[in-house]
């Protein structure tokens, strides 16, 4: 809510990554204000008394993210502490930019996940008497992880073009779809071709099949993304699709 010389702040941000870590939080907050809607973007600084972070990060995988939730209770952040006023429920640049440039960075991670459970996979495969079936679940799992490098390629490709955009946005999102589908695929891959040995947590390749499992929940997520895909293809607008 708007006061004297700012606004007044509170909510729950989730997803939080580094949260105990962090010294300030970016992050915006909805305001209602004439009829319409918009969103404030500014820092929180995490040491302040009205911000605290919620221990609820206990989750199937990538737990050392640490993304617990943090809240923020009567928050005061003063007119100049506002990055940015936008309109709610709808594309900014800045979003553009944002998920065009960051979303390669964070399917690196998953990219660098499958690559460890190929590693894994593949000592322990060794381990065992090679056949064709063997053979041909390398090959596979070898193919798979392939079809995310090329992708995550493709995404740094649109990154390298400096040209954020709602084309960018559509090349990133469509690529980190194929990243995650090929390298959650590679993981299963792999924990096939390890056998028993992988299912144990001493091997570290069911650490690799929790954390990969995170790449479906980034957005845009798979229905939106289609959706944004789809509506460039045909010529409709896509402000609000996301």
């Amino acid at each position: 809510m708007r006061v004297e010389g700012g606004y007044r702040v509170s909510g729950r941000k989730v997803f939080t990554s580094g949260a105990e870590a962090g010294d300030l939080l970016m992050t915006g907050a909805v305001l209602e204000e004439g009829g319409e809607r918009f969103v404030l973007h500014f820092g929180a600084p995490m040491k302040a008394k009205e911000v605290r972070v919620e221990d609820t990060w206990h989750t199937l995988g990538m737990r050392g993210t640490g993304s617990h939730d943090v809240v923020i209770d009567g928050l005061f952040v003063p007119e100049a502490g506002v990055a940015l006023k936008r309109k709610a429920g709808e594309w900014h640049p800045l979003f553009q930019i944002i998920a065009t440039t960051a979303f390669p960075l964070v399917y690196a991670a998953y990219l660098g996940v499958s690559d460890r459970a190929r590693e894994i996979a593949l000592e322990l495969a060794k381990k065992r008497a090679m056949t064709p079936d063997l053979r041909s679940l390398v090959g596979r799992m070898e193919t798979e992880l392939r079809g995310a490098e090329i992708a995550h390629g493709a995404m740094l490709a649109a990154v390298d073009r400096n040209a954020p955009s709602a084309d960018s946005v559509n090349e990133v999102m469509m690529a980190k779809t194929l990243v995650a589908d090929h390298a959650i695929r590679a993981v299963e891959l792999a924990m096939e071709l390890a056998g028993g040995a992988g299912f144990y947590r001493a091997a570290g390749l069911e650490r690799c099949f929790r954390d990969i499992q995170g790449a479906r929940y980034h957005p845009m997520q798979k229905g939106a993304q289609a959706q944004y895909a789809g509506a460039l293809a045909l010529g409709e607008p896509v402000a609000t699709v996301f």
